[in-house]
């Protein structure tokens, strides 16, 4: 049965970007900080069309997060631009280039309509504005048995676990204070959201943390 998995990497403080987020810097300041540990993987090189890194206490964590996943969910903050809003001339095309990482259809919630957008690699694009439950239905078609993975950012993985619509969350915490920025772990609204934990796991400049989620 399809799953709703989220994996993000989130500071010492709870922060999943920084603050002062610009099309400049998009996970604002310090927020590169949070993915050093997995840039640093031949495995997350070799999947992004690199070369050379380290293997390490990570690296299959990082490969089962990226197994079984047939499609994908993210917030309009997240594919961009800073500032959101009307898509305009609809040029942009989120921040990965003409190619981006994720070969499968994933789907943009936003307020604002747009057409599908077909990308290099098998990546498509889809613009949903009829809320979370109607997004991860349709991912779930998409995925056609396999797992949707909800890539975030804060406010989007707030939503679906305070709907308690996730089913898995892994936690990559990084021992770094950002002070401010997106926090997902924040008002649930009173949500009964229960954590079971699956596994930790200690690795250079970084912890796995994995749970199942009952709600």
């Amino acid at each position: 049965m399809s799953k709703l998995r989220c994996h993000i990497s989130i500071s010492l403080d709870g922060y999943v970007a920084g603050p002062d987020q610009s099309v400049e810097n998009p996970l604002g300041v310090g927020g590169e900080g949070l993915h050093d540990w997995v840039a640093a993987l031949a495995a997350f090189r070799e999947a992004h069309g690199g070369q050379g890194g380290e293997v390490n206490a990570s690296t299959p964590v990082f490969q089962e997060a990226i197994h079984n996943i047939g499609a994908a969910v993210m917030g309009r903050g997240m594919f961009g631009p800073i500032g959101g809003g009307p898509w305009g001339d609809g040029q942009w095309k989120g921040w990965w280039g003409d190619n981006p990482p994720y070969h499968y259809d994933v789907f943009v919630l936003t307020h604002h309509p747009r057409e599908p957008v077909e990308m290099a690699g098998g990546t498509t694009y889809h613009f949903v504005t009829d809320g979370i439950e109607s997004a991860l239905e349709q991912a779930k078609k998409a995925a056609d048995g396999k797992d949707v993975m909800l890539w975030g950012g804060g406010q989007v993985i707030q939503q679906y676990l305070a709907a308690g619509l996730l089913d898995v969350l892994e936690l990559h915490v990084v021992p770094i204070l950002l002070g401010g920025g997106s926090r997902p772990l924040d008002d649930l609204g009173g949500a009964d959201v229960r954590l079971e934990q699956v596994r930790a796991v200690e690795a250079p400049g970084v912890t796995h943390l994995k749970y199942r989620i009952s709600s």
